[in-house]
């Protein structure tokens, strides 16, 4: 008991402080938003979240179902907008126009090691209540393998981790507002 009182005696200068400092400016209370979201839900309220479809020259044909599950899901989750068909206060539309392998590293048989796969997507996000934050922007992610693994073997599991890797950073330019 004796520890708790000495931790409070410590402590309440502390919490004096931020009572005089919130009562002086309570117009400067610090607000937190834990999903990163930065939407104004006073003024946005609806979002259209279109097809992005395959331009790449190598097509995976799940990637485009995957990415825009994936990319609906976190905005559905981190937001309160209501996703709509047709008009609406945000639109976020775009295309896969990426998806190449690559050679990473070369062993001393001089044949790859690893192999990078990289999906680019772009992205037009319009802000209808406010066309200055329209963006219009290509994001890339990659994942590396081992060569000695079949890309059908991994594919799948790459796709995924790739496109949560995209829906994150094109929610953080977008509706996070970063």
């Amino acid at each position: 008991m004796k520890s708790l009182l000495t931790r409070l005696s410590y402590a309440w200068p502390l919490m004096v402080a931020v009572a005089v400092i919130t009562a002086l400016f309570p117009g400067c209370v610090p607000s937190f938003s834990l999903n990163g979201s930065a939407i104004n839900y006073d003024i946005y309220k609806t979002i259209n979240v279109g097809e992005f479809p395959i331009r790449a020259a190598l097509v995976y044909p799940p990637l485009q179902q995957e990415f825009e599950n994936q990319l609906l899901d976190y905005i559905t989750r981190n937001t309160r907008l209501q996703e709509v068909d047709g008009p609406s206060d945000l639109e976020l539309t775009g295309e896969i126009t990426g998806y190449s392998l690559s050679p990473q590293a070369v062993g001393t048989d001089a044949y790859a090691t690893e192999t990078r796969l990289t999906i680019t997507v772009r992205v037009k996000y319009s802000d209808n209540k406010n066309p200055a934050k329209t963006v219009d922007q290509s994001f890339s992610a990659y994942r590396q393998f081992s060569s000695s693994l079949m890309l059908t073997d991994v594919q799948d599991d790459l796709c995924r981790e790739i496109s949560e890797e995209l829906v994150n950073l094109i929610f953080n330019a977008t509706l996070g507002d970063w």
